[in-house]
Parts: structure tokens; sequence; C-alpha cells
């Protein structure tokens, strides 16, 4: 049995502020493994750490502690040009590379990947242009049928971007109060309070009708 394609290690981030005496701001920890291909919505208040929580799995941000694995490598022990070939993070139709360098290159390993195994959405933009959201949904579809992890963060702000996650998602992460919990399905991730708070009244009323027409 090969690796995991993601394993986050008891990662968290500490974010501080302060000369003399470093105060803590912001807090985000996780602990999960995905085994499989797959493709996973990830959803959650703004500030809550989405993006937090995709540079650190794609090597761009060091965990305070914990380790990311991507395909039983720790992705911040590669080199940072090749990174991308481990896990990708596309933010809003394009390529985030920004590395804080605190180790030479040359004392990293190389990937043991040539192509990304993980690819992840931070809020892409899909145009409403006919054809358009079903060519990108078959374009995650067929990532994930060649063996690769999609992860798909969305800020819902309209029914049909709760559509979309109804439709494309066979998992969901909730990113909030500094942690990361793991929903199997839309109904579940739908009956936790947390997201129901963040959708408010008018996003919750539309992802119960979704549910009760997809989900029963």
């Amino acid at each position: 049995m090969g690796q995991p394609l993601l394993v986050l290690d008891h990662i968290r981030k500490v974010y501080t502020r302060g000369r003399v005496v470093r105060r803590p701001t912001f807090t985000l920890e996780a602990d999960l493994v995905i085994d499989q291909p797959s493709i996973i919505g990830v959803v959650g208040p703004n500030g809550a750490g989405k993006t937090t929580l995709f540079e650190m799995m794609t090597g761009s941000n060091a965990p305070s502690s914990g380790h990311v694995y991507v395909a039983g490598t720790d992705i911040h022990r590669v080199k940072y040009r090749e990174r991308d070939r481990l896990a990708i993070h596309y933010h809003q139709s394009y390529q985030v590379r920004r590395f804080r360098k605190l180790v030479p290159s040359v004392l990293l390993e190389k990937s043991p990947t040539a192509a990304p195994m993980v690819h992840l959405f931070d809020e892409p933009q899909f145009n409403l242009q006919d054809g358009y959201i079903g060519f990108m949904l078959d374009f995650f579809r067929k990532l994930r049928a060649e063996g690769r992890l999609v992860v798909l963060c969305l800020h819902p702000t309209a029914a049909w971007h709760l559509e979309i996650l109804a439709e494309i998602a066979e998992q969901f992460l909730l990113v909030a109060d500094g942690g990361v919990t793991r929903q199997p399905n839309f109904a579940a991730l739908t009956d936790q309070p947390r997201f129901r708070s963040y959708l408010g009244p008018d996003m919750t009323r539309a992802a119960d009708a979704l549910c009760s027409a997809r989900c029963n």
C-alpha cells in the first residue's frame, strides 16, 4: 500500500505580536490523514486560516510545529523550487509561490515526484458563461481520476457556490475557531452549527434546501 497523499501531522501555526513580549494573535491547528485521491471542499469564515492552511500544505508557510507530508515526503524539507512538484496552490486563478527561505536549498531534498500530487484551488473565479463551470468540474474530476488530491476552497456568497460544493466535493474541511474539522459529506457539513452561523440565515436556508433535494 502506498503512502497517504496528504498528512497533516499535528501541525500548529501561531502568529504573535510584540517586540519584547511576544503574544499570540492567531493560532491554527490541524491533524488529519487523506489516504486516497479525492475532491475535498474547504469552507470557513474570512480570517479563519484557510489560506494559511493551504500555504502550509504547499510549503510556502512553515508550521510552528508539526509536519506536512505529501505522498510520504515532508514538503518543508524539499528544495523550494521543487515543492510545486508535490503540491501546488492556485489563488484566484494564479499560482502562489512565496517562500521564506530559512534553510539553504542545497541542504534540502529533491522532490520525489515530477508533477504535483495535491492541487489546491483557493477561491477560484468561476465564470458563469455557458459550460465554464462544467469544464472546471470535469477538470477537477480528471485530476482525481489521475490519482491526485484536489482541494477546493470556496466562500459561499450565492446559492450556486453551495451547488458546486455539493456537486463536486466528496468530503469537507471546516476551518473555524482555530481548528480544522473533517465532515464526511454535504449533509454533515450543513448540520454543523459553526457552518450555519458562518453562512447566515439566507445561505443556510439555501443549504438546507439543497440538502433536502440532494442528500436524501
